[in-house]
């Protein structure tokens, strides 16, 4: 089956190094652009001297907008430009999500990571008119987070986001670093930092050749394993452990059920970033153990995409420092590696 040119769907796929990952909406191209142009008015920008400038009225964010088939999982609701690359978004969080919410309430520190990467379509497509169909490349993304951001309740989360060294080329936006400070309830309880890069479908194309057909992708996915116990890795549901026990403590085999609803939103052509996250997560609380700990730091580099037809190793070992290294291996190549840190959990 070739690739459905009619539904929107997020893919993961490398830079022309050959050692990124990124981000991009397929498809659906004519009413992606009527969502960005939200009816001729929604998405009007001032500008003056070649520089966009702030504007006063919320704007609406779209499914399409943050790379979602689901309407329920778009996390973000509305956008302000508060300066030419300064920007205030808000979100909403489900109170009881089956899988961004614990048993007891509280928020998958997940959560967060999901909720920081919804902005970087977002903001590409309505704020700097990076075309739908482009390719957003993550090559590093850091986050850190105050535990209390994960409290039960209802929360509804201000991202302010500020954009820098930016790369032009012909006109357009090629490259990016996005700081990010995430506020729940007046207080700055998580900042992260991520770098990547924008790709022509033209240059996806050429680098994956065959492996682009998303249906044939996904259908070569190795058998998934049986999941470590859920209690070893800080979940409650079987369903939701990304990690496989393999032949030694602090090694695994990554689990990669595409049937996941959350993890697998629409068809990828390979392993999405945020299960590599959540992998690291995981894998973390798993080495830490006996000891209850909960990751507040994450620190991760995407080297190569991590294919679904070839079983994928994680290895995690603690560093002096106090934090976990986690590095993910297809083929004896490191393909993604994450520093983690943790406290104790309550």
């Amino acid at each position: 089956m070739g690739r459905d040119t009619g539904s929107p769907c997020v893919l993961v796929v490398p830079s022309t190094k050959n050692r990124t990952y990124s981000i991009f909406l397929r498809g659906a191209a004519e009413a992606a652009a009527e969502a960005v142009r939200g009816g001729g008015d929604a998405l009007k920008t001032t500008v003056a001297h070649g520089m966009a400038q702030a504007t006063t009225s919320p704007r609406a964010v779209t499914q399409q907008l943050v790379h979602k088939a689901d309407a329920a999982e778009a996390l973000l609701t509305h956008w302000s430009r508060m300066a030419s690359d300064s920007f205030r978004v808000a979100a909403r969080w489900p109170v009881d999500h089956p899988f961004y919410t614990a048993l007891s309430g509280a928020y998958e520190p997940l959560l967060v990571s999901e909720t920081i990467r919804q902005l970087f379509p977002l903001l590409c497509h309505a704020a700097y008119e990076v075309p739908f169909g482009h390719h957003l490349v993550w090559e590093r993304y850091d986050c850190t987070l105050d535990p209390e951001v994960l409290r039960p309740g209802p929360a509804t989360p201000e991202l302010r986001a500020t954009c820098r060294d930016l790369v032009h080329r012909r006109g357009r936006v090629r490259a990016m670093t996005m700081h990010i400070e995430l506020v729940r309830d007046g207080v700055v309880r998580a900042r992260a930092r991520s770098r990547f890069t924008i790709q022509a479908p033209a240059v996806y194309d050429r680098l994956r050749g065959d492996r682009a057909d998303t249906a044939r992708a996904m259908a070569a996915a190795v058998p998934v394993p049986e999941p470590a116990l859920p209690k070893t890795v800080g979940r409650d549901r079987a369903a939701d452990v990304v990690l496989s026990p393999a032949d030694r403590p602090g090694r695994w085999q990554l689990r990669v059920d595409t049937r996941h609803p959350k993890l697998f939103d629409h068809p990828v052509d390979h392993v999405p970033g945020m299960l590599l996250l959540e992998a690291a997560q995981q894998a973390a609380r798993a080495v830490r153990r006996p000891a209850r700990v909960l990751p507040v730091a994450l620190e991760t580099a995407f080297h190569r995409y991590v294919e679904f037809d070839r079983p994928c190793w994680i290895e995690a070992h603690p560093l002096e420092t106090g934090t976990v290294r986690v590095v993910a291996r297809q083929d004896g190549e490191d393909r993604f590696t994450a520093d983690v840190r943790t406290r104790g959990a309550r």
